[in-house]
């Protein structure tokens, strides 16, 4: 995998026409677009249609959570609009992530598209060891993020999603899982204003510790120029 094929542009912003202005300025120097809930919630299953028509691929990130019947209603949602991944929570449970996953392969085959990668959230890269422990997961992050991927891996999900700083354990729990990691931040520049991720790392760092692909946003999207900032941090992924 060349080195800008690994980064996803989280799309987070509260207007569809400056999401698809950054596709157009980014097609070609990233592998793909990501898009949340707030982006989806506003323009809904449009906006991914549009980015696809760009030819690029999709990470459609609304982290499924519910029960079995409901997430794999929603994830057949997902495989027919032809997202190339979905999210669903880790602690939804492993005939949560069952359901979804299947469905969302039967969904893709009928309307023509590859099989979407099922990727389980384990813990956000906004919790720390303190929340974990009000919130009532057994943790700390570390163990919980590994114990977290493990269940996902044999509930059938295609990868995962954790910080940069599991990535190398989880890594050795779920081999062969894709690894996708946000939380990312260039060595340069620091952390964006407004960062509520406390769990970060540097893009050359997440994948030298095994990630697959690296969730970017405002580094990119913010950034004066945001294709040369792509291609800058593709550059320090190469070397």
């Amino acid at each position: 995998m060349k080195a800008h094929e690994r980064i996803f542009v989280a799309l987070d912003t509260a207007d569809p026409e400056e999401a698809r202005s950054w596709v157009a300025s980014l097609r070609g120097a990233v592998g793909g677009f990501k898009i949340g809930l707030q982006l989806f919630t506003l323009a809904g299953p449009e906006i991914v249609r549009d980015v696809r028509r760009s030819g690029a691929d999709v990470f459609l990130d609304l982290k499924l959570h519910d029960i079995p019947n409901t997430v794999a209603g929603a994830a057949a949602a997902a495989g027919r609009l032809g997202a190339s991944y979905f999210t669903m929570h880790a602690t939804g449970g492993d005939r949560m992530i069952r359901a979804g996953v299947e469905a969302a392969a039967r969904a893709a085959e009928e309307a023509g598209h590859p099989r979407p990668t099922a990727l389980a959230v384990t813990v956000l890269t906004s919790h720390d060891d303190a929340e974990l422990e009000r919130i009532g997961l057994r943790g700390p992050c570390a163990s919980a993020v590994v114990r977290l991927a493990g269940l996902a891996r044999e509930a059938g999900a295609g990868g995962v999603v954790c910080s940069p700083l599991e990535v190398a354990a989880v890594r050795k729990a779920f081999p062969a899982g894709t690894l996708v990691v946000p939380g990312i931040r260039p060595a340069a520049g620091g952390a964006p204003r407004g960062d509520d991720q406390t769990r970060v790392a540097t893009p050359a760092a997440a994948v030298g510790a095994g990630a697959d692909l690296l969730v970017i946003g405002r580094p990119i999207t913010r950034a004066d120029d945001p294709a040369g900032a792509a291609r800058a941090i593709a550059a320090g992924i190469e070397a």
